[in-house]
């Protein structure tokens, strides 16, 4: 069971960093003999703690984003909840379809994302010089957090239903919504991912605890607990090019996986 530490310690760094955790842990429980429902929801549970960890790491980051934080929650409780359903009730299949698409999507995101940010920071500028002094919230603001609690409750159903990559998407759809630097979009991540976590991990126990090894439960919920301070205490280090370097290599990794693991070439 080694292996298994070692795989929560990596992807509770990783989580904190970027996401795509459970692109470690989830191939490792497979090839260990688990089934991937069983390896999905025990890796789910486990990693509520690696979770807290990173989302308590970036606390600083979150300083001045606590109405930002209550718009987006509840997006991310409903999405997690809806997931977790999903998962106990569909076939993998159903859902694992659509997968690949949402990751490109996400992948391309984040390349256009500075592009993106200056369009939306020219746009907004602009209003505000046509507006004047006029109060009011202008139409296209409102547009704006509209498409952000739904991005946020859509990836939330993501991450309830399969878990990987969640961090990614979060990250490359509120990166590009949101004028705010990657690292403060990356705490904003960690807080939102640990609560689709945490609901989708209730719903899992009080549904599904005919699938939970609590034994790899343990394992992983202590290594990714270390592993998500070590990767909230280096991972902010990284300029916004190297972090972004780092979702986009983690992405396609995750994307190979997935699709490979549907080809049948592992």
């Amino acid at each position: 069971m080694s292996v298994v530490l070692l795989a929560g310690l990596w992807a509770g760094t990783i989580n904190a960093v970027v996401g795509s955790g459970t692109l470690v842990t989830f191939p490792v429980l497979v090839a260990l003999g688990y089934s991937p429902l069983a390896a999905t929801i025990s890796n789910g549970i486990g990693l509520v703690a690696g979770g807290v960890s990173g989302a308590w790491g970036y606390r600083r980051e979150l300083r001045g984003q606590g109405r930002r934080l209550a718009l987006l929650l509840p997006a991310s409780v409903v999405g997690g909840a809806v997931g977790a359903v999903l998962l106990l009730q569909l076939p993998e299949s159903a859902f694992e379809a659509v997968v690949p698409v949402l990751l490109v999507l996400a992948l391309v995101l984040v390349v256009l994302q500075p592009r993106l940010q200056a369009g939306l920071r020219r746009r907004a500028e602009a209003r505000a010089a046509a507006l004047g002094a006029e109060g009011g919230t202008p139409r296209a603001s409102r547009w704006l957090v509209g498409t952000t609690v739904l991005a946020t409750l859509l990836i939330g159903v993501y991450g309830g239903y399969f878990t990987a990559a969640q961090g990614v998407m979060l990250v490359a759809v509120l990166g590009s919504l949101l004028d705010e630097p990657l690292q403060r979009v990356n705490g904003l991540k960690n807080v939102l991912t640990l609560v689709v976590n945490v609901v989708s991990a209730a719903f899992y126990v009080a549904f599904g605890a005919e699938d939970v090894d609590w034994l790899v439960v343990a394992l992983i919920a202590a290594s990714s607990l270390v592993g998500g301070a070590l990767g909230a205490r280096y991972g902010r280090r990284l300029p916004p090019t190297a972090l972004r370097a780092a979702i986009v290599v983690l992405g396609v990794v995750a994307l190979l996986r997935i699709v490979g693991s549907q080809a049948g070439w592992w």
